[in-house]
C-alpha cells in the first residue's frame, strides 16, 4: 500500500523527530504531537492546543492521525470482544480485547491476511495482501482503548492476531518502541509478547528489541505432522528450530519462550505426543501453553474432547513441563485463537455507535 499521506503513528519518536527537524520545526515539537495522541487520545490536530498555528495548518493538510476506522464490534458470552477494522486502501483486520479480574490483553494483527498457510488456521486460509504499516499496528492500541471505561487500560499485547509478526519486523519493532516509549504509553516490555511460527533468523533481531516474551507455535513434536501443520516447518525443522533456541543466550528461566499447542483430535493429541515434548524442549528456558483447537469453517481438523486435554497436560507436567492448559476465550465470535479471517466484509458498511 502507498497512502497518499504518511501518517504520525508510523513514526517512532525519534524518527519523528527528526522529520520535523528536517520540514523546519522544532524537534520537540514531535514530543507534543505524540504525547497528545498517545498519552492523551486527541487525533483532532485542532485541540493540540499548545502547538503553533503554522504546525497545525502543515499537520492537517500533509499528515494523517489515523490509519483505521473502527466498523464493528462484537461481543462474546466471555466478554471478549472482536474489532473489525478497515485499513485506509479499504483492507480489512481484526484485533481482539480480552478482559481478565487484573488485566486487558490486546491481541494485534501484523498482516492483512497471512503467507504461511497453516493448515487449521482460519487466517492462513485467506493468503496474504499486504503487511501492516506501524501506524495500523498503533492503531489498532488506539480504537480498542477508545471502547474502554476511564479507570479500564490496555496492559498486555500479544502479537497474535491475523499474520506473522516476524516477516513484518520492522513495522513490530518500530511499534514495540512506541508501546515502551515512556512518553506515549509507557508498557513495560515483559507485558509484550510477540508469537512466531518459527521463522529462525528472525527470533535473535526480535529478542535484541528488548526483553519482550517470545512465543512459538509449536503445535507438534515430529517433523512429519508439523510439516502439515505449519509448512514452515519444512524451511526450519524442529531440530533447527529448537537448536536455535536451546543455543540462544537472550532466554532465560525469567525470560522464557512459550511455546503454544494446539490440539487437534488424533492428530498430534496422544500421550506419545506429550511424553516426547520433554526430551524435545530440553535444555530450552521455556512454559508449554497446551490449547484447545477452535472450529472453524475453513478447518478440516476438530478438538479433542476434555479429557484427552487433560490427559495430555497431565502428562506433559508429570514430565517436568511447566505447562497451562489455557480456558479459550471470544469462540462463540470467532475470536480465538486460529479463528481470524475478518470474513463478513458487509460488516465494513456497519456503523458503530
Amino acid at each position: 500500500m502507498k497512502a497518499t499521506r504518511p501518517s504520525l503513528k508510523d513514526f517512532s519518536r525519534d524518527a519523528l523527530r527528526a522529520d520535523f527537524k528536517e520540514r523546519g520545526f522544532p524537534a520537540y515539537r514531535a514530543d507534543q504531537v505524540l504525547s497528545w495522541i498517545y498519552a492523551q487520545g486527541v487525533e483532532s490536530v485542532a485541540e493540540m492546543n499548545n502547538l503553533p498555528t503554522s504546525l497545525r495548518t502543515h499537520l492537517e493538510e500533509e499528515w494523517d492521525t489515523s490509519s483505521l476506522s473502527r466498523r464493528r464490534v462484537e461481543v462474546s458470552q466471555d466478554g471478549t470482544q472482536k474489532f473489525l477494522l478497515e485499513t485506509r486502501d479499504g483492507a480489512a483486520i481484526e484485533a481482539v480485547l480480552i478482559p481478565e479480574e487484573r488485566r486487558n490483553t490486546l491481541c494485534v494483527s501484523t498482516q492483512v491476511g497471512c503467507p504461511l498457510a497453516c493448515s487449521f488456521c482460519a487466517t492462513g486460509a485467506l493468503g496474504f495482501t499486504r503487511n501492516l504499516t506501524t501506524g495500523e499496528i498503533m492503531d489498532q492500541v488506539i480504537r480498542a482503548r477508545e471502547v474502554l471505561s476511564e479507570e479500564s487500560a490496555i496492559t498486555n499485547i500479544v502479537f497474535m492476531g491475523m499474520g506473522e509478526p516476524l516477516l513484518n519486523l520492522p513495522a513490530v519493532t518500530e511499534a514495540i518502541g512506541l508501546l515502551t516509549d515512556p512518553k506515549t504509553l509507557a508498557m513495560a516490555p515483559r507485558r509484550i509478547t510477540v508469537s512466531t511460527a518459527g521463522l529462525v533468523p528472525q527470533i535473535k533481531p526480535l529478542l535484541e528489541i528488548g526483553p519482550i516474551n517470545l512465543a512459538v507455535s509449536l503445535h507438534a513434536t515430529t517433523d512429519t505432522v508439523r510439516d502439515e501443520l505449519v509448512p514452515l516447518n519444512r524451511r526450519f525443522p524442529l531440530d533447527v528450530l529448537l537448536g536455535s533456541l536451546r543455543s540462544e543466550p537472550l532466554l532465560s528461566r525469567k525470560r522464557p519462550v512459550f511455546f503454544e499447542y494446539t490440539l487437534m483430535r488424533g492428530v498430534n493429541d496422544s500421550l506419545e505426543d506429550a511424553a516426547r515434548l520433554p526430551e524435545l524442549l530440553k535444555g530450552i528456558p521455556s512454559k508449554l501453553n497446551v490449547i484447545p483447537m477452535n472450529a472453524h469453517p475453513d478447518a478440516e481438523y476438530e478438538p479433542p474432547d476434555q479429557a484427552t486435554c487433560d490427559a495430555f497436560t497431565q502428562t506433559a507436567y508429570r514430565a517436568g513441563l511447566r505447562v497451562t492448559l489455557r480456558r479459550n476465550r471470544g469462540a462463540d465470535i470467532d475470536a480465538a485463537c486460529g479463528q481470524l479471517a475478518a470474513r463478513d466484509k458487509t460488516a465494513l458498511s456497519s456503523v458503530i455507535s
